[in-house]
């Protein structure tokens, strides 16, 4: 007799479906036979300038010892975020992306019957990892596209074990204040985790956002994690970590698997750490693509809602539906990312590329649009 496995499986995971990416280039090219060359690939918050020359070399040195498992405890790059960010090494554990954090606090802190609160319109994975352990997702309604901080206060309950927010917000690019976040903390319970998700903290430039690492000697209860995926341009080597109390982060790195981050992305993220022309570049590219990427919807009449990450988020006329249209760029070579699941359905989601590559996007939707 044939046996069923998924109702074997634990009831959080029967009901979960895969984490949809951005469509690869490669698989583009496959389905409509066009020249990888001539994709380009705005679905997925990658950097667009390649990688940074020192992480390029820093994996070349790492190359002849991959025999070797890697330093497991991550020593080097653990210090040399110590000593930029101004923590403790035992302040840190380091993810296979920032994702793996996410999947780490679920797993420490949540389990049947418990909650996890986010908002509307956030990072899909927090649904994911919460139904991996067995917790309700309970998702806060949002107020122009962004956290409400208050309504989410108010959702927290006696089995309320963490709080999840994204700052800036993926995928509306909307962000909260060093006030903010604060106001809120002071709301919630001690007993109740907060991550802090800030994966494009880099390029953000209002005086008054939020930098969570500063905000965890007042609360003991805050994580904060952070990626080398974007700014720093190091989005296949998948490494992240989180910054919080060593009572904390020891109890994150008991449910971290050993050598979770391989040795290449561990002397890349380390190199680019101080590459700060790298860094630079990536920001003032993010800063003019964004630009570029305003004046072409404002002169094609799109609404689109503002942003401070390295995507934004535009919105389709009346009677235009956003998956044909989306269809017709792939159609062009150009991929943008749909996020009908986020409940924004007359929305696409667009990447900041080089300029070049903003150009070709804008040309294109001109195009589909006519």
């Amino acid at each position: 007799m044939a046996v069923d496995f998924e109702k074997l499986a634990v009831t959080g995971v029967q009901s979960l479906r895969p984490y949809q990416p951005g469509k690869p280039i490669e698989e583009l090219a496959r389905e409509l036979g066009l020249d990888e060359k001539d994709i380009v690939k705005l679905a997925s918050n990658e950097n667009p300038l390649g990688p940074s020359p020192k992480a390029l070399a820093a994996i070349d040195a790492a190359m002849p010892e991959i025999t070797l498992y890697p330093d497991g405890y991550g020593f080097d790059l653990k210090k040399a975020l110590s000593d930029k960010l101004g923590v403790g090494m035992d302040q840190i554990t380091l993810g296979n992306g920032s994702s793996d954090i996410l999947d780490f606090i679920a797993r420490v802190f949540a389990n049947d019957g418990d909650n996890i609160v986010v908002s509307q319109h956030s990072f899909a994975i927090y649904g994911i990892v919460a139904k991996m352990v067995g917790a309700e997702c309970i998702a806060v309604p949002a107020v122009n596209f962004g956290h409400d901080l208050d309504a989410m206060a108010a959702a927290i309950n006696d089995n309320t074990r963490i709080v999840f927010i994204t700052n800036p917000n993926n995928p509306t690019g909307t962000w909260l204040t060093a006030a903010e976040i604060r106001t809120f903390m002071q709301k919630v319970p001690d007993d109740v985790l907060v991550l802090l998700d800030e994966a494009y903290f880099e390029y953000v430039q209002e005086a008054d956002y939020a930098d969570g690492i500063e905000l965890l000697p007042e609360f003991p209860n805050l994580v904060v994690a952070r990626t080398f995926s974007k700014a720093y341009g190091l989005a296949a080597l998948r490494v992240g970590y989180a910054v919080s109390s060593p009572q904390l982060a020891d109890l994150l790195n008991r449910v971290r698997p050993p050598f979770n981050v391989n040795s290449l992305a561990l002397a890349a993220a380390e190199a680019a750490l101080s590459d700060h022309e790298y860094v630079a570049s990536s920001i003032a590219v993010n800063n003019s693509g964004l630009q570029q990427m305003v004046a072409g919807f404002d002169k094609l009449g799109l609404d689109y809602i503002p942003s401070v990450g390295n995507f934004i988020a535009f919105k389709m006329p009346v009677s235009v539906d956003a998956m044909q249209v989306y269809q017709q760029l792939l159609a062009k070579g150009v991929i943008v990312r749909p996020i009908a699941n986020y409940e924004m359905a007359d929305y696409l989601r667009v990447s900041v590329g080089t300029e070049a590559q903003n150009a070709t996007f804008i040309e294109a939707l001109t195009q589909v649009l006519s």
